[in-house]
Order: structure tokens, then C-alpha cells, then sequence
């Protein structure tokens, strides 16, 4: 071969290799991983349109939760216009201030019975008495009054509610229990009356309208109820102490004992608001 046809041939080789295999422009900083793939990454705006859809969703069901617990609320017939004012002041009028002194405070409760019954009261605390009153809501109307003097108080439990063991009842939330004779107990035939009300105590829970408003929150508040309940007794002690007998009232925490097992007609009245003045549609044929 001629030196002539040797740089021929040596020209050719290196333009079909250029042609074959082209050389990239390689940075020494770059990665590898960077030079063989150059994925599109997703944009901010990108991803807040992926993630509005479920905010939308969690959104509209906390709306429509809470319509829901509106329209709930809107049956309870205590909570029309004027309603409660109303009935404060049909109650506030059968008070006797000879014998109850003023009235003191104003509260709105659930009361609890033996077997675990839900109802509607107004509690009213003046200076000698303790007043509850079963008020109907639709007829304006006190239908009931049962006053416990204040020195009799002996005894103020408040905690979270319990059954015995084998009972198939439940009950959330907490309560306030008022004794006002610790020598007497219920007898066999009271614990197995769900109408009796031979009973040395009454139990106080929140009433279902407690989260409506502010106003009703405070009228509500089994707490400060408690509280004031305490301090009223405790003055009502030490103005008119009875003889042989301990002055003073005990406050415990502890848990709230009902005596119920099995309640068929408790479940189904709480879960329907029997207790309550509630709106409960046309009946009709």
C-alpha cells in the first residue's frame, strides 16, 4: 500500500467514526444520573391543583356535617325566638321569696335518671333552695317543681358516667350528682322503678343546645354550675345549720355511677329526644 492510499483510508475511518458515535459535551460537575435522564419536575402551581380536589372534599363535608348539626339543633323547641326568655321568666315568677330567697342563677340542663333517662330542665339556685322545674318548651308551661333545700346538700359528685360491669349500657361525657341525704339509700323497689323518684340525689349532664351559641354555652356549663351550687349550700350551711348533722358540703371527683343494665326504653328514648321539646314533624293520614 502507498503512503498516498494509507492517509485515504486513515481520513475515511475517523469521519465514520465521528458519524457513528458523536462525542456529548460532558461537564466534569455533572452526575452521570443527570446526563442520562432529564425528567420534567412538577411545577408548584402543579402541585396545589393535584392537592386542591381533597381539600375541596374535606371542606364540603365539614359543611355539610355542620348544616347537619344545625338542622339538628333547630328542632329543640328551646331554641325559638323568645322561647327560653320565656320560660325563665314563667319559672322565675313561681319562686317564693320568703322561702327561697332570690334567685341566684339560671341553668339549663339534662337531668339523668336511675336508668339512665334523659330530660329537659330549668335549675334555678337561689339563696335557700334548689329549684328544678320541668318546663314544656311548646306549651310554655312549668309542668313539675321539686325544691331541695340548700342546707340539706351534703354531698356534690362530678366526673365521667359509668355502669356496672354487665350492664349493656353506654354513656359519653361527664355529669354532676347532688346528694342532699347520705342516711337514706334507695330501697329494692326504687332501683327496679324506672318511674320512681324516691331517690336522695339528681344528676345533671349537658344539655344537646350547649354548642348553639355563647350565651347558651354559659347556661349550660355543668361546671360552674357545680361551682355555685358548692359555694350557695356552703353559705346556706352556716346561716341555717340543722341540728345533728354535719355541716358542710363534700365535693368528690370520681366516676358517676348509674345502676342500670340493660335500659331498652332508656336507648330508645335517648336516641329519639324523648325527653326533650323537640320538633318532630307532621304526622298525618
Amino acid at each position: 500500500m502507498s503512503e498516498k492510499d494509507e492517509e485515504t483510508f486513515k481520513s475515511v475511518d475517523l469521519e465514520q467514526q465521528t458519524e457513528k458515535s458523536p462525542e456529548p459535551d460532558i461537564n466534569p460537575q455533572e452526575s452521570p444520573s443527570e446526563i442520562e435522564t432529564d425528567k420534567p419536575s412538577t411545577s408548584p402551581t402543579e402541585a396545589k391543583a393535584e392537592s386542591t380536589p381533597s381539600t375541596h372534599t374535606s371542606a364540603a363535608k365539614v359543611k355539610w356535617t355542620s348544616s347537619a348539626e344545625q338542622f339538628k339543633l333547630k328542632r329543640f323547641f328551646v331554641l325559638r325566638p323568645g322561647t327560653l326568655d320565656h320560660g325563665i321568666e314563667d319559672v322565675k315568677a313561681l319562686v317564693n321569696p320568703t322561702e327561697d330567697g332570690a334567685v341566684q342563677s339560671v341553668w339549663l340542663m339534662a337531668e339523668v335518671d336511675h336508668w339512665n333517662n334523659e330530660r329537659e330542665r330549668l335549675v334555678l339556685i337561689t339563696e335557700n333552695t334548689l329549684l328544678i322545674f320541668k318546663y314544656d318548651f311548646v306549651m310554655l308551661n312549668c309542668e313539675q317543681i321539686q325544691k331541695i333545700p340548700l342546707n340539706y346538700i351534703d354531698r356534690i359528685c362530678h366526673g365521667t358516667f359509668c355502669f356496672p360491669p354487665r350492664s349493656l349500657l353506654t354513656r359519653e361525657g361527664e355529669g354532676v350528682r347532688v346528694f342532699w341525704d347520705k342516711l337514706r339509700e334507695p330501697s329494692f323497689t326504687s332501683r327496679w322503678n324506672p318511674f320512681s323518684v324516691e331517690y336522695p340525689f339528681t344528676t345533671f349532664t349537658y344539655h344537646p343546645v350547649k354548642s348553639a351559641n355563647e350565651e347558651l354555652g354559659r347556661l349550660c356549663d355543668i361546671q360552674n354550675f357545680r361551682e355555685q351550687l358548692n359555694s350557695a349550700a356552703q353559705k346556706a350551711h352556716s346561716k341555717n345549720p340543722i341540728p345533728g348533722k354535719a355541716n358542710g358540703v363534700l365535693v368528690l371527683n370520681q366516676p358517676i355511677l348509674i345502676e342500670a343494665y340493660v335500659g331498652l326504653m332508656s336507648v330508645i328514648g335517648n336516641q329519639n329526644k324523648l325527653g326533650y321539646c323537640l320538633a318532630r314533624g307532621n304526622i298525618g293520614f
